[in-house]
């Protein structure tokens, strides 16, 4: 795990609130996460974790508070600005283009550097054929290159979402669920990126995952939202010693159960 030293935040929320009609999804939640740093966000099954993660990244409007990256509000910028600004994100239930190749996918994401989706598939862009092929060698997946999306399994499909978030080279890469219904083995290599991304290219992760070994291995800090409230903050150890978390996260009688459920 990376050492955070308490610089200026890479990504800052102040009281930031979500509102469906009358119900609080998210109700004053302040938080920040440093370069370099990977953050952890658990709670129970809708606590807001997904709500958090489409806010910051302007899929969904924010009814209240201030979100800054890089120091700048983003708080009314569309979702292509955010992104060009460098916030990557995955998705809960896996988005890719099952119809195109694996490398087409990886190309396509890179909407921010070229104009329209032909000049972007076009394979004369050596810079970007290039990055995509690397990406799919750091990813083990050089073997399905070629290969359809539709044809890969759950776990392949969640690693080129990984490396189609990857592709232009964000400062801040936000995981929803990088690990649900994926084998053992692909777990690992999914750590190992992570771990690699971090320490050898200072790439910064805020990451939702209900895996809690998972959570515990790869973190520098979590934080736990409840009711869409923030009920805590710590690394690993002093979370899953919060007596408040045990009771929210895992029961009153502390039994974990099944730490890799989906929402």
């Amino acid at each position: 795990m990376t050492a955070v030293t308490q610089q200026q935040p890479l990504l800052e929320g102040r009281g930031v609130s979500k509102y469906f009609g009358g119900l609080a999804a998210l109700s004053d939640v302040d938080f920040t996460v440093y370069p370099g740093e990977i953050m952890g966000l658990i709670g129970p099954n809708g606590s807001g974790k997904t709500t958090l993660f489409d806010c910051l990244s302007r899929v969904q409007d924010i009814s209240k508070g201030q979100v800054f990256f890089k120091g700048e509000d983003i708080t009314r910028k569309k979702p292509y600005q955010v992104a060009h600004l460098g916030l990557s994100r995955t998705f809960q239930i896996i988005r890719v283009y099952n119809k195109l190749t694996v490398i087409e996918n990886l190309l396509l994401s890179q909407q921010w550097r070229n104009k329209g989706i032909l000049k972007q598939l076009r394979p004369s862009g050596q810079q970007m054929e290039g990055r995509a092929k690397e990406l799919t060698d750091f990813l083990l997946m050089s073997h399905v290159i070629k290969e359809k999306a539709g044809n890969l399994s759950g776990g392949q499909k969640r690693l080129l979402e990984i490396g189609m978030a990857l592709m232009p080279d964000p400062d801040l890469i936000l995981l929803d669920e990088a690990t649900s219904g994926i084998n053992p083995t692909l777990i690992e290599t999914i750590k190992d990126r992570i771990r690699e991304l971090n320490s050898k290219y200072n790439k910064t992760f805020l990451l939702i995952e209900h895996n809690i070994h998972f959570i515990g291995d790869l973190c520098d800090r979590v934080f736990v939202l409840d009711y869409g409230q923030k009920l805590a903050e710590g690394t690993p150890d002093e979370i899953m010693n919060n007596q408040a978390v045990i009771e929210a996260y895992f029961g009153a009688d502390g039994d974990e159960g099944d730490d890799e459920y989906d929402e």
